[in-house]
């Protein structure tokens, strides 16, 4: 890509991220210079990435939920991440909007890709954020959610699925948009350091 070792972002690419985040124009060209610095192919790799999130879990073990979410972001599949879909990442983990994030959300469940997601696929990534939360908080969660299993079961039960049925993008969004205990069930609520890490980053 002509552009990914150039020190200024497009005109193109710096629009496109105006309009589809909350981002300003100065904001993203520090990011960038940031971003070059840390990354200077342009690309984060899957590595990377998994460093990023052992720095903000030091308690605990996100190697498995990273990669979910390096998954759900490297929208061309070619193993890293670039400027565009960074910030696309930044934005919807720390903000974006209720109809976006759940795309999003969608997209980290929907482990193979295959436009829908499987019971499977939620014990899966509910695994993986197990995996972030330190031991002692887990003893404090209600009984009938303190385990992935129970978890999943409980996400899996709200949808009125069978074992071997499958979840739409559409029953997906609208079961959660329904439901606000369901979309605490499904996500991982960043601690308060990463977005401080977020917000220095901006800086």
């Amino acid at each position: 890509m002509g552009n990914t070792k150039s020190s200024a972002l497009s005109k193109e690419l710096l629009e496109e991220l105006k309009s589809n985040t909350k981002y300003s124009e100065a904001e993203l060209c520090t990011w960038y210079q940031s971003f070059l610095k840390e990354c200077p192919s342009g690309k984060i790799s899957k590595e990377q990435f998994e460093g990023i999130y052992a720095s903000f879990f030091p308690n605990a073990d996100p190697t498995a939920y990273a990669r979910h979410v390096f998954r759900s972001f490297d929208t061309n599949a070619d193993g890293t991440l670039d400027f565009k879909e960074y910030i696309v990442a930044l934005h919807l983990t720390s903000g974006g909007k209720t109809l976006q994030k759940l795309e999003w959300a969608f997209a980290l469940y929907d482990v193979d890709g295959n436009g829908t997601i499987s019971k499977n696929e939620i014990q899966e990534i509910v695994r993986s954020i197990f995996n972030m939360i330190p031991a002692d908080d887990q003893k404090n969660l209600p009984d009938d959610e303190n385990t992935p299993e129970k978890r999943a079961e409980k996400i899996w039960e709200f949808f009125g699925k069978k074992d071997n049925d499958k979840i739409s993008e559409g029953e997906f969004i609208q079961g959660v948009m329904d439901n606000k205990d369901i979309l605490r069930l499904i996500q991982y609520d960043e601690p308060q350091k990463i977005k401080d890490k977020l917000r220095e980053k901006k800086r």
